[in-house]
């Protein structure tokens, strides 16, 4: 019984950090003043602001909610150890132990969270694939990751809104550009920035012959405008077209998809996935702003230096992780060295360990 009172005095030494570090008491102030926001007679007179209030009131509820459940679960289960302890039967201490080793289980999966100390971690992302040399193989390889990340995303219960996809003229997709939303989304996907390595054997050589193939992984949160990022009229040029699919034949009649370049930058966005050319521009200005504001939070950082050296930008040269899909199958991250051989399964979207490695990676 001894060592279940040490083990879970343990927990919940590590509970109170946690929540420390979490500043879960300014959340609870920030949700009273949210709920206050939301009774306003006038909330839902400007609709777009209220929604953005009530999924943030609800993101934080859910999170205070889950630490004050555990740490109650952790309370009584300490009590109840207390108690035993003056007269333990056999049936009472295996009972204790049991339950002793789930709550160890969830405060781990809770303890994860803390790991997202990142200023922008609780945003939205835009995540954009481009597939690198290779060739088909290479395209084929930008599709299987586009695949990776909406499993990943369905699994999460994120929400992912395609705003352009440029296919393959044989096979696969030359890019694609994505929003994904929900909890603490660049919080998890920020591990993926950079170029990923795949090797195989190539179905689209009849020999067979063994292949390396790259694609470009860029994300970027989805930060509100704060006016940080002054976009002039003169500084862009847009562009409208008609969207094409899959071979380049046109999927619409009209002049749907909008195409911005920002002169100064040389940044370029596309956008093509809705029918209305309105949309499509808006979505297009919203990830030229996201990618505005990277690009400034970068320079400051370099200006501070203050960018951590084993933090690699996500440009062409060298990979963050390779997938080897022949012989001894293995999926290898180059900046926290964790591996699986698992590879079809993390395929799928089981990403879940590989983020948590970088994450770790990064607080050392």
């Amino acid at each position: 019984m001894e060592a279940i009172l040490e083990k879970l005095k343990e927990l919940q030494t590590r509970l109170l950090k946690i929540k420390a570090l979490l500043n879960i008491e300014s959340k609870i102030g920030r949700e009273q003043e949210l709920r206050a926001q939301m009774s306003a007679p006038d909330f839902w007179s400007n609709q777009e602001a209220a929604v953005k209030v009530g999924q943030e009131a609800e993101e934080l509820a859910t999170e205070i909610k889950q630490w004050a459940a555990i740490e109650q679960e952790i309370k009584e289960t300490q009590e109840m150890a207390a108690l035993a302890k003056l007269e333990a039967t056999d049936d009472l201490t295996q009972e204790l132990e049991k339950k002793t080793n789930f709550l160890e289980k969830d405060f781990s999966q809770l303890e994860f969270f803390s790991l997202f100390s990142g200023l922008h971690d609780r945003a939205n992302a835009f995540v954009s694939i481009h597939a690198g040399t290779g060739g088909v193989d290479a395209q084929d390889w930008a599709q299987m990751l586009e695949r990776m990340y909406l499993r990943f995303a369905e699994r999460k219960d994120f929400k992912v809104e395609i705003l352009d996809r440029n296919y393959g003229n044989e096979a696969g997709i030359k890019s694609v550009d994505l929003r994904i939303s929900g909890a603490y989304v660049y919080g998890y996907l920020k591990s993926e920035n950079g170029v990923h390595r795949l090797l195989r054997n190539s179905p689209f050589n009849a020999d067979g012959l063994r292949q390396t193939s790259f694609a470009l992984v860029e994300v970027i949160p989805e930060i509100a405008d704060e006016g940080a990022v002054v976009i002039k009229d003169e500084d862009i040029r847009i562009d409208v077209f008609r969207s094409s699919g899959p071979g380049g034949q046109s999927v619409n009649t009209t002049d749907s998809a909008v195409r911005i370049v920002h002169i100064p930058s040389g940044i370029t966005v596309s956008c093509q996935t809705e029918r209305s050319q309105h949309q499509n521009k808006e979505n297009a200005f919203k990830i030229l702003r996201a990618k505005l504001n990277q690009r400034l939070l970068e320079e400051r950082e370099a200006e501070e230096k203050k960018l951590k050296g084993g933090v690699q930008k996500a440009e062409w040269g060298k990979q963050i992780r390779s997938y080897f899909m022949y012989g001894n199958k293995l999926v290898k991250d180059h900046r926290s060295e964790y591996e699986t051989s698992n590879v079809d399964a993390v395929l799928d979207g089981d990403l879940e360990p590989f983020m948590e490695a970088y994450l770790r990676f990064l607080k050392k």
